[in-house]
This record gives structure tokens, sequence and C-alpha cells, in this order.
């Protein structure tokens, strides 16, 4: 049970950053390149790299790269169940 807390404490602790959050939530409705992520975020390219590097890191987030563009997705079930659960809690009208 203490390696669950673990990993669900290092899970939260990754979600607990506004700009990382929001990118996730973007991410709840499909895959996006980095530009638009910088378009939809209003926030440098070099701020959405380093948010993307650390979610990668963390394994909440995955690739595909299409020629020279990567694009981003959500990378497991438990990811994106999480996010549209707190989508439905905070965001939802």
């Amino acid at each position: 049970m203490a390696s669950n807390a673990r990993n669900a404490a290092a899970f939260l602790k990754t979600l607990a950053h506004e700009g990382r959050l929001m990118i996730l939530c973007h991410l709840g409705s499909g895959e996006r390149s980095v530009g638009e992520l910088e378009s939809l975020l209003g926030i440098r390219q070099a701020a959405v790299s380093q948010m993307l590097a650390r979610l990668r890191e963390e394994g909440l987030v995955s690739t595909r790269r299409e020629g020279k563009t990567i694009f981003y997705s959500l990378a497991t079930e438990d990811t994106s169940r999480v996010i549209n659960l707190l989508y439905d809690i905070f965001c939802a009208e």
C-alpha cells in the first residue's frame, strides 16, 4: 500500500501545476502539437515544451511524430479517467 501511496502522491504532484494541468485538460479532447498547445494556452513554446517534457518523464503523455511535428496525447486510460473527472467537477457548465 505504501508503494501505491507514493505513486499516487507523485501523480498528484505532477497535476498540481496549473500549466501542466491545463495541457492535460486540452489533451483530454485529443492529441495536439506543441504549436496548438502554445496557441490554446497563450504561453511561449519553450514553456510548453518544458511542461510537456515533465509530463512525458512522469508517463502522463505519449508522443507521435509526423514529419517534423510531434503530437502529444494522454498516455494511459487511467490518466484520461482522472482528467475527465477533474473536467466534470471543475469545468463542466
